[in-house]
Protein backbone atom coordinates (compact mmCIF):
# COMPACT_ATOMS: atom_id res chain seq x y z
CA UNK A 1 0.00 0.00 0.00
CA UNK A 2 1.25 3.85 -0.39
CA UNK A 3 0.68 6.22 2.19
CA UNK A 4 -1.91 9.02 1.04
CA UNK A 5 -0.33 11.93 0.13
CA UNK A 6 -4.35 14.03 0.25
CA UNK A 7 -4.52 13.93 -3.94
CA UNK A 8 -7.15 11.81 -5.42
CA UNK A 9 -5.56 9.30 -7.81
CA UNK A 10 -2.16 10.75 -7.29
CA UNK A 11 -2.66 13.05 -9.24
CA UNK A 12 -0.91 16.52 -8.10
CA UNK A 13 -2.96 19.66 -8.42
CA UNK A 14 -0.01 22.12 -9.14
CA UNK A 15 -1.41 22.92 -12.35
CA UNK A 16 -4.50 24.41 -11.25
CA UNK A 17 -2.87 26.84 -8.39
CA UNK A 18 -0.95 28.40 -10.99
CA UNK A 19 -3.74 28.85 -13.42
CA UNK A 20 -5.73 30.61 -10.40
CA UNK A 21 -2.53 32.69 -9.38
CA UNK A 22 -2.42 33.90 -13.09
CA UNK A 23 -6.06 35.23 -13.07
CA UNK A 24 -6.25 36.24 -9.28
CA UNK A 25 -2.97 38.27 -9.74
CA UNK A 26 -3.92 40.78 -12.64
CA UNK A 27 -7.11 41.42 -10.49
CA UNK A 28 -5.35 42.54 -7.09
CA UNK A 29 -2.77 44.80 -8.95
CA UNK A 30 -5.42 46.55 -10.77
CA UNK A 31 -7.86 46.51 -7.85
CA UNK A 32 -5.07 48.33 -6.14
CA UNK A 33 -4.25 50.79 -8.66
CA UNK A 34 -7.67 51.67 -8.76
CA UNK A 35 -7.42 51.74 -4.65
CA UNK A 36 -4.54 53.95 -5.04
CA UNK A 37 -6.48 56.68 -7.74
CA UNK A 38 -8.62 56.94 -5.33
CA UNK A 39 -6.56 57.50 -2.71
CA UNK A 40 -5.32 60.40 -4.81
CA UNK A 41 -8.06 61.87 -6.32
CA UNK A 42 -9.43 61.84 -3.26
CA UNK A 43 -5.98 63.93 -1.52
CA UNK A 44 -6.62 66.63 -4.21
CA UNK A 45 -9.99 67.06 -3.22
CA UNK A 46 -9.13 67.92 0.14
CA UNK A 47 -6.37 70.26 -1.12
CA UNK A 48 -8.63 72.03 -3.10
CA UNK A 49 -11.22 72.83 -0.18
CA UNK A 50 -7.94 73.40 1.75
CA UNK A 51 -6.81 75.60 -0.76
CA UNK A 52 -9.89 77.47 -1.08
CA UNK A 53 -10.61 78.33 2.68
CA UNK A 54 -7.16 79.57 2.74
CA UNK A 55 -7.55 82.30 -0.22
CA UNK A 56 -10.88 83.11 1.39
CA UNK A 57 -9.39 83.44 4.74
CA UNK A 58 -6.80 85.89 3.19
CA UNK A 59 -9.30 87.70 0.66
CA UNK A 60 -11.73 88.29 3.83
CA UNK A 61 -8.66 89.95 6.13
CA UNK A 62 -8.04 92.57 3.46
CA UNK A 63 -4.90 91.17 1.76
CA UNK A 64 -4.73 92.13 -1.85
CA UNK A 65 -5.99 89.54 -4.38
CA UNK A 66 -2.26 88.55 -5.36
CA UNK A 67 -2.13 87.45 -2.01
CA UNK A 68 -4.99 86.06 -1.11
CA UNK A 69 -4.55 84.07 -4.55
CA UNK A 70 -0.77 83.21 -3.19
CA UNK A 71 -2.23 82.00 0.01
CA UNK A 72 -4.65 79.53 -2.13
CA UNK A 73 -1.50 78.52 -4.61
CA UNK A 74 0.30 77.50 -1.67
CA UNK A 75 -2.24 74.56 -0.18
CA UNK A 76 -3.58 73.77 -4.05
CA UNK A 77 -2.74 71.08 -5.94
CA UNK A 78 -0.49 71.83 -8.73
CA UNK A 79 -1.73 72.74 -11.60
CA UNK A 80 -4.49 74.19 -10.46
CA UNK A 81 -6.75 76.88 -11.46
CA UNK A 82 -7.96 79.73 -9.05
CA UNK A 83 -10.47 82.18 -8.81
CA UNK A 84 -11.02 85.22 -6.35
CA UNK A 85 -13.91 87.02 -6.52
CA UNK A 86 -15.87 89.92 -4.33
CA UNK A 87 -19.67 90.14 -4.20
CA UNK A 88 -20.20 92.62 -1.79
CA UNK A 89 -19.52 91.94 1.52
CA UNK A 90 -18.36 88.19 0.46
CA UNK A 91 -15.13 87.38 -1.07
CA UNK A 92 -15.65 83.90 -2.88
CA UNK A 93 -12.32 81.83 -4.18
CA UNK A 94 -13.12 78.66 -6.01
CA UNK A 95 -10.29 76.52 -7.09
CA UNK A 96 -10.23 73.94 -9.45
CA UNK A 97 -8.32 71.15 -10.92
CA UNK A 98 -7.78 67.83 -12.13
CA UNK A 99 -7.11 64.25 -10.71
CA UNK A 100 -4.02 62.12 -11.99
CA UNK A 101 -5.21 59.06 -14.11
CA UNK A 102 -5.83 57.93 -17.48
CA UNK A 103 -8.47 58.82 -19.82
CA UNK A 104 -11.44 59.03 -18.27
CA UNK A 105 -10.37 59.05 -14.93
CA UNK A 106 -8.72 61.85 -15.02
CA UNK A 107 -11.58 63.94 -13.12
CA UNK A 108 -11.99 67.65 -12.43
CA UNK A 109 -12.03 68.34 -8.87
CA UNK A 110 -12.85 72.00 -7.18
CA UNK A 111 -13.52 73.34 -3.58
CA UNK A 112 -15.12 76.57 -3.06
CA UNK A 113 -15.18 78.61 0.28
CA UNK A 114 -16.79 82.36 0.86
CA UNK A 115 -15.95 84.66 3.62
CA UNK A 116 -17.23 88.00 5.20
CA UNK A 117 -14.60 90.79 4.41
CA UNK A 118 -13.54 91.63 7.83
CA UNK A 119 -14.29 95.51 7.13
CA UNK A 120 -18.12 95.04 7.64
CA UNK A 121 -17.81 92.46 10.72
CA UNK A 122 -18.55 95.00 13.78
Amino acid sequence: MRPSDGTSGGHSDGGYVTAEAAVALPVLVLFALALLWGLMAASAQIQCVDAARAGARAAARQDPPPAAVAAARSAAPPGARIGLTREGDLVRVRVEARAAGPGPLAVRLSGEAVALAEETVG
